[in-house]
């Protein structure tokens, strides 16, 4: 078996340009002590839209009122609140979401119904809407020369706990694609705390639009955990303006895939206190569900997580992480005898004949100290694949943490 990775293109983020349609605006809006935490990105033009959203039962008034306005697939404009989650805040938070929704549009002169709101922080709280409407009063006075922000300046405003702005670009004919996304923690969607919005000069119909985004969630930031916990409110939307023209659908999906494995690689090897990306692929499965299943397993286990960031090769934390699936019927076809366990190229189990046991653990533990680790496990169970991202687990993630709001 074979791992790959989506090749990532070569850009320097500090020149990265939005595409042909669209401005972005960020300021500090009084949230965090210091830097941006307020930002705009809107089209010039109409555009079509898709969008998601997280499944969590405490889903924050940004997200209930992102989810109606996104139902028409016509957004235009995507404004993001950071530091506050706005969550947990009763009828308030929804009338405060909704008022900074209604000063936005009038900033960039569209209907209210046509700009999505991202909510990321604390949650809680309510937004502290004095210094909100008097900084959005400020940029209304300006309007939009005021929109001479890039990506990389759109992704920093985005970011609570981050340590760096996530960005990422392809190309599609003459359409450019560009995605920006923050989180780091409070991270395992179910459409992480995540949020990413990309945006594309192309023409695409909604479905056609709606339909790549599905298909690229499923295989990325779906794939994606740094710690287990759905956030209230992830969200991850496609805006597409036309000023391209249109782009052939199949490369269009390909590239947005590619774009959006590209973030969720970011989102991984930057979650809360990591230093390691780690990549877990489950092959030979019943189907991609099992599979995914599995590798979820052991991506999330704090035995493993913990064992890869010590270099410590304890591969056997791996095999619990597969045999505690027992909750699902067709997982009990999993047998140890089908099984295979590889750390890169190291295959600890079963046992590698004619191979002293020191021997493997000590090429495994060099394994363990790269900063990309990659498991691969097969199951003899059917011929289906799935891989999913994750990252190791520290003491500073339980700093980061136990300090989160002190």
């Amino acid at each position: 078996m074979t791992h790959t990775h989506a090749s990532t293109e070569e850009i320097d983020p500090t020149t990265l340009t939005w595409p042909t349609g669209f401005t972005a605006y960020t300021g500090h809006g009084g949230l965090r002590d210091q830097g941006d935490d307020i930002s705009i990105v809107v089209s010039d033009r109409p555009a079509t839209s898709a969008a998601m959203f997280t499944q969590s039962l405490f889903a924050g008034p940004a997200v209930l009122l992102s989810r109606a306005h996104a139902a028409q697939q016509q957004l235009r404009a995507v404004t993001t609140i950071a530091k506050n989650a706005n969550v947990a805040t009763g009828r308030q938070g929804e009338k405060d979401a909704a008022e900074v929704v209604r000063r936005v549009a009038g900033i960039v002169g569209i209907p209210d119904d046509e700009v999505l709101i991202g909510s990321t922080g604390v949650i809680g709280r309510p937004l502290p809407m004095e210094p909100i409407r008097a900084h959005l009063d400020g940029t209304a006075a300006r309007g939009l020369a005021a929109f001479t922000a890039g990506p990389l300046d759109v992704a920093r405003a985005m970011m609570t706990t981050d340590t760096r702005p996530k960005t990422a670009v392809r190309r599609v004919g003459r359409a450019s694609v560009v995605g920006v996304a923050k989180g780091v923690g409070m991270l395992e969607p179910d459409m992480a705390t995540m949020l990413a919005y990309v945006f594309t000069d192309a023409e695409l119909t909604p479905a056609d639009l709606d339909g790549a985004l599905r298909a690229a969630v499923d295989r990325t930031f779906n794939c994606l955990s740094v710690d287990t916990d759905t956030s209230t409110s992830d969200t991850v939307a496609v805006i597409a303006n036309g000023a391209a023209g249109p782009v052939d659908v199949t490369e269009f999906a390909a590239a947005l895939a590619d774009l959006c494995l590209d973030l969720t690689r970011q989102l991984a090897a930057d979650g809360e206190g990591a230093t390691k990306l780690l990549n877990v692929t489950v092959a030979g499965a019943r189907d991609r569900a099992q599979a995914k299943r599995v590798a979820k397993s052991v991506v999330n286990s704090p035995l493993v997580k913990t064992a890869v960031h010590g270099a410590d090769p304890n591969w056997g934390r791996v095999v619990m992480a597969i045999g505690k699936n027992t909750h699902h019927p067709e997982d009990t076809a999993i047998t140890p005898d089908s099984v295979t366990v590889s750390f890169g190229d190291v295959e600890v189990y079963p046992e590698p004949a004619g191979t002293p046991a020191a021997d493997t653990l000590d090429r495994l533990a060099d394994a363990m100290r790269r900063d990309e680790v990659d498991i691969l496990i097969t199951l003899g169970t059917g011929s289906a694949e799935a891989t999913v991202y994750g990252c190791d687990l520290t003491a500073e993630y339980v700093r980061v943490n136990a300090d989160y709001t002190t």
